[in-house]
């Protein structure tokens, strides 16, 4: 129904968490090279569980290699703290891309400028806070997804 795609992720349980998130909501995951780890990782497979197998994973070489394949004439958002446009200001359908960054440094600002004010979504949070743990973030636009679609279904 969804796509989850990290862009060059750094730790690999927060990628694990991630996987597992999308296995509960049936969705596609994208990884983004480089890796900040080996996909035989311990860790990623401890947060992973035992469902990891169960996970439809794709790999990419880069993001050129993911959007020419997969994104183009689908809709994307890219999550960031840099616009003011809440993620459940977006009305998300099946099939949309939801994209997010490195732990420590978020997306690269080319492809923010490229992607243009209307794909970035932020999750509001306190000033205090500069940023959420990534599998924190991608569970709450994720679900947030999900809900907004099963709610028009009814």
């Amino acid at each position: 129904m969804f796509h989850v795609v990290l862009v060059e992720p750094e730790i690999p349980h927060n990628t694990g968490s991630i996987a597992r998130l999308c296995l509960a909501a049936d969705a596609d995951l994208h990884l983004v090279k480089p890796l900040g780890f080996s996909l035989e990782d311990k860790y990623l497979r401890r947060a992973g569980m035992d469902y990891w197998p169960q996970v439809r994973v794709t790999v990419w070489d880069d993001w050129p290699a993911l959007h020419a394949a997969r994104l183009a004439g689908a809709r994307h958002f890219l999550l960031t703290t840099k616009t003011d446009r809440p993620y459940d200001g977006a009305a998300f359908r099946p099939g949309d891309y939801l994209v997010f960054g490195r732990e420590t440094r978020g997306l690269p600002e080319s492809l923010l400028r490229a992607a243009g004010p209307e794909r970035l979504l932020t999750i509001p949070m306190a000033p205090a806070a500069r940023s959420l743990n990534l599998a924190t973030a991608a569970g709450i636009v994720l679900f947030e997804g999900l809900r907004q679609v099963r709610s028009r279904a009814v």
